[in-house]
């Protein structure tokens, strides 16, 4: 277990630094820093291949589960905070695992903002959605994530961890000076939006867990992908 988790750590560690460069950067060169971030992310398929070869189809799969998270927020623009985006990236590292989620994450979220627009939130989004599927996929084959309830669980949590990773780079980007009251109004003010982003991800993981999961872990048996 170790042997695979290692890989995602050091990817983690350099997320963070990459994110405690935007304390700097602020406004200039988040563009840049979000495609290294996004080579990051993909740092643990590189790893993967010297474990054995990556087959093609796996990398085709990776692709269309990041685009169909990214172009599942697209619908539901109008609603702040409600998107299927964190559903389908737990229910994809529930099936593949800690690596898959992470890409996925992290992938979706720069590619959504084609759409929605870059900014210096882009890679907090990347760091804040790669960590929804990477726990995700550690936890998988816990008692309470093979429960829908705890899966339910997991994904209402993640709605306010999601927010209060943002709110991070909220604070970061104020051009005030640092208080605990900011922080504290920062949080309080953003309350409803996570709640409705925990709701939401209740929602539509009731919806898709059961058909999902059947559907991937049909692929995964079937073709033998991303087999650890």
């Amino acid at each position: 277990m170790v042997r695979f988790r290692f890989p995602l750590l050091i990817v983690l560690g350099l997320f963070v630094a990459g994110l405690a460069l935007t304390s700097a950067l602020k406004d200039r060169h988040y563009m840049l820093l979000s495609l290294v971030l996004l080579a990051v992310a993909l740092l643990p398929l590189f790893i993967r291949l010297e474990r054995r070869p990556l087959e093609s189809r796996e990398l085709v799969l990776l692709a269309v589960l990041s685009a169909v998270a990214a172009v599942s927020r697209i619908p539901f623009a109008a609603l702040p905070s409600v998107k299927p985006v964190s559903a389908i990236v737990i229910l994809s590292a529930y099936v593949f695992g800690a690596e898959a989620g992470f890409i996925i994450g992290a992938v979706a979220a720069l590619v959504s903002n084609i759409y929605f627009g870059q900014g210096p939130w882009t890679p907090w989004q990347m760091f804040a959605w790669g960590m929804v599927g990477l726990t995700a996929g550690w936890l998988r084959n816990t008692w309470w994530m093979k429960k829908k309830g705890g899966m339910l669980a997991f994904g209402f949590v993640w709605g306010f961890l999601f927010g209060w990773i943002m709110n991070i780079w909220y604070l970061i980007s104020l051009p005030d000076a640092f208080s605990w009251g900011l922080v504290a109004a920062a949080y309080a003010s953003s309350f409803y939006l996570d709640l409705a982003h925990a709701l939401s991800n209740v929602f539509f993981l009731a919806v898709l867990a059961g058909g999902w999961t059947k559907v991937l872990k049909r692929f995964r048996k079937k073709y033998g992908l991303l087999q650890e």
